[in-house]
């Protein structure tokens, strides 16, 4: 397994369009579910999306546990149910240093295929929720602070370029 970079909004085209279905479940495929899952713990993350590591397909790593050891992966995912609404706030690997709040629904249920391209549902409430559909608009070329006004959301993003420029110290 190895770590792989994450790409930060505005660095990586694949973050902002529409990351193309997976077709072939394979050994490739399950080596960069694993190199993601490792990624994600290192960044002490509970989801990473494929575009988050510059690869525009449809793959998403999960693990919202305290022990982080509890993992799955959804491939292909698409929201079938959504009910209720909140505001949830939330960081994003991709925006680092910042924090957004979201609007999100309280309860989803989610058709996905595992790394072996089995289909099987998912119903969520609560934090795994708001996590499946962050990881979800990932898929799909949106990111949390894209729901922001453009005064806030240049805001979050001087926050973001102010945190690289002090971990980069």
């Amino acid at each position: 397994m190895s770590l792989i970079p994450i790409v930060y909004y505005s660095q990586h085209a694949a973050l902002h369009k529409v990351a193309e279905p997976v077709t072939e479940f394979n050994e490739a495929l399950a080596k960069l579910i694993q190199d993601m899952y490792e990624t994600m713990y290192d960044a002490d993350g509970c989801g990473l999306a494929a575009p988050q590591i510059g690869i525009a397909k449809r793959i998403a790593v999960v693990d919202i546990s305290e022990e982080k050891n509890k993992p799955f992966c959804i491939i292909n995912p698409e929201i079938i149910e959504r009910s209720g609404s909140e505001m949830m706030s939330a960081g994003c690997l991709s925006v680092p240093g910042t924090y957004t709040t979201t609007p999100r629904a309280t309860h989803v249920k989610v058709r996905t295929q595992d790394e072996t391209g089995k289909f099987f549902e998912i119903e969520a409430e609560g934090v795994l929720a708001h996590c499946l559909q962050h990881e979800i608009d990932h898929l799909f070329g949106k990111l949390n602070i894209d729901y922001l006004s453009p005064l806030k959301k240049n805001m979050s993003l001087k926050k973001m370029e102010k945190f690289l420029k002090r971990s980069q110290q």
